[in-house]
């Protein structure tokens, strides 16, 4: 959408490649550890016969260490998998790098992991800038909160920049029209239970005082708040705002901002997976085009 060519994915779960397979056909896939990927066989397989050919690398690596909404081991292995990427950028030597991260890699004792991948990155040879953005502003509705770095070579000589909010938040209420609502998950009957108390834009937690029932109801006029993996009937669903039921497939993908057409893998608890776990499309288009505009533009 920003008016690049992809060269060559690279990601570990079954789900995610197969989904990534069905709507991009043409572009190479490592399915498998990063770890194992070298960066000889990373350059054989996107097609490129040395470093400092690649406009942009882009990757965002597992957040789930870092992330609010889990349970924040500073000690999780996860939070240590940056380093493969690192190795990665190392050897590919791009223009520009984009990374991507959950916002809690800034809060609290994770603060020391950020102020190691920060060292990591400069010394890589990169001029490095990491802002907090959220979604809602790129036309995307939903308020989902990421840290974005952005990094250019030194000897290109260009400060990075990020993006400018380019939209006021997009409401619920807009984004689903004309949309298909899809295939609706499974509750359990503890939370079928609790859901026709929970009011719009409020929690379980407001119902039951425990912080736990993390099953939340969207806003008609309102973005939708953060999509996550885990919102598959468990305790941390999406409630529609009217009806005491979880979001459909299809109304996930617009809250997303995943076309309609997109092909995702039948069934609810593999697609609720792959879009919560996802950046959205139109966010980083946003991202991608001001590289291509501003940074890429300028070398």
């Amino acid at each position: 959408m920003a008016g690049y060519r992809e060269l060559l994915a690279v990601e570990w779960d079954n789900n995610a490649v197969e989904t990534f397979r069905l709507n991009f056909p043409g572009v190479p896939v490592y399915h498998g550890d990063i770890a194992k990927l070298s960066v000889e066989d990373c350059m054989r397989l996107a097609g490129l016969t040395g470093p400092r050919q690649l406009d942009v690398l882009d990757g965002s690596p597992p957040c789930q260490g870092f992330s609010t909404a889990g349970k924040r081991d500073f000690r999780d292995d996860r939070n240590q998998l940056f380093r493969e990427y690192v190795r990665l950028l190392r050897g590919l030597q791009p223009k520009v790098f984009v990374m991507e991260n959950v916002s809690g890699m800034v809060k609290g004792i994770m603060k020391l992991i950020f102020a190691d991948i920060m060292r990591e990155l400069k010394a890589s040879g990169y001029i490095v800038s990491a802002r907090l953005l959220n979604a809602m502003y790129f036309n995307v509705p939903q308020s989902r909160e990421r840290m974005i770095f952005i990094g250019v070579r030194e000897d290109l000589g260009i400060v990075p920049s990020h993006p400018k909010a380019e939209s006021r938040p997009v409401t619920v209420r807009r984004a689903w029209v004309g949309g298909d609502i899809g295939e609706v998950g499974r509750l359990s009957p503890a939370i079928a239970n609790i859901i026709p108390h929970i009011l719009p834009y409020g929690d379980g937690g407001d119902v039951t005082g425990k912080l736990f029932f993390s099953t939340k109801r969207l806003d008609w006029n309102y973005p939708s708040r953060t999509l996550n993996k885990d919102m598959v009937g468990s305790r941390s669903a999406m409630v529609h705002p009217d009806h005491d039921r979880t979001i459909g497939c299809g109304e996930a993908k617009r809250i997303t901002s995943f076309p309609d057409s997109y092909q995702v893998l039948s069934g609810y608890k593999f697609v609720i997976p792959i879009l919560g776990n996802s950046v959205p499309p139109l966010f980083m288009r946003s991202i991608a085009g001001h590289i291509r505009r501003e940074i890429l533009g300028n070398g």
